[in-house]
């Protein structure tokens, strides 16, 4: 068996930046391990498999570890394929996920996905995740993911994780948000998956679920520019609406690649 998949940077419009995504293109639907192991030979931050079969498209999303119930990159990798690749007809693809149908519109170069709200509620953070923070948050909130408030952009980028004593917590499938105002943006973040292969997300699309309710309300704007400062670094606009997030982004081609498979 021979299956054709890409990988994507999202969330950028350069390669080597961004976040990868590998999106694998099926033509029928493979066993749930296959799909386990296929992402762990991929060793991106997401899979995702997406299947067109009686007029629906069905996306998954995998971790080198674990399935996702909602991921935006990978989201935007494989409408970007769809799209730029795959001479997608229209400006608009809905996917059947585990999060309900998620729409992804076509705005010129860029691509506009329609994503649940998750606001977060103030919370106490488990101890694992305190002592392992080289900086201690002003502000802890929860949804899927924790989301930990600081005051600034150099807190966000000097922060370090002792990963000895922050794996000791399991958030399947959640992670843990930080974030501040932005010196250039409305606000800035930073996402780390404990127990994961790959600790720290590059941009992740998914938090700002979390991370754009609250900085619409602290801002008072309903327009938000943010950026992801890891080291690969991303840029997101974020858009609220009454019942739904806009996220707005832009993705590139890495690469084309086939998986062969007894």
């Amino acid at each position: 068996m021979k299956i054709v998949s890409y990988q994507v940077d999202s969330f950028t419009n350069e390669v080597f930046s961004g976040n990868p995504a590998v999106v694998v293109l099926l033509d029928e639907p493979l066993e749930d391990n296959l799909l386990k192991l296929i992402a762990r030979e991929n060793a991106a931050p997401e899979t995702a498999f997406v299947l067109r079969k009686d007029g629906l498209i069905n996306l998954r999303w995998f971790t080198p570890d674990i399935e996702m119930d909602l991921c935006g990159h990978a989201t935007l990798a494989s409408a970007h394929v769809l799209f730029h690749e795959l001479d997608w007809e229209g400006d608009e693809i809905l996917f059947e996920t585990l999060s309900g149908r998620l729409s992804v519109q076509r705005e010129g170069s860029h691509y506009l996905m329609s994503f649940p709200i998750r606001e977060g509620v103030p919370s106490v953070l488990p101890e694992e995740i305190f002592d392992s923070l080289s900086i201690k948050p002003r502000e802890v909130y929860k949804a899927r993911d924790y989301m930990l408030v600081y005051s600034s952009q150099e807190e966000i980028e000097r922060i370090e994780i002792n990963r000895s004593i922050f794996d000791e917590i399991n958030i399947n499938p959640g992670g843990v948000i930080i974030t501040a105002p932005g010196k250039e943006h409305d606000f800035v973040s930073r996402f780390f998956t404990p127990q994961a292969t790959i600790l720290e997300d590059p941009v992740t699309g998914s938090a700002h679920c979390t991370l754009a309710p609250y900085w619409s309300k602290r801002l008072k704007k309903s327009v938000l520019r943010a950026r992801q400062v890891s080291q690969r670094g991303g840029d997101l606009e974020c858009r609220m609406e009454e019942s739904f997030l806009v996220i707005k982004g832009q993705a590139v081609t890495y690469s084309k690649s086939e998986i062969f498979i007894n």
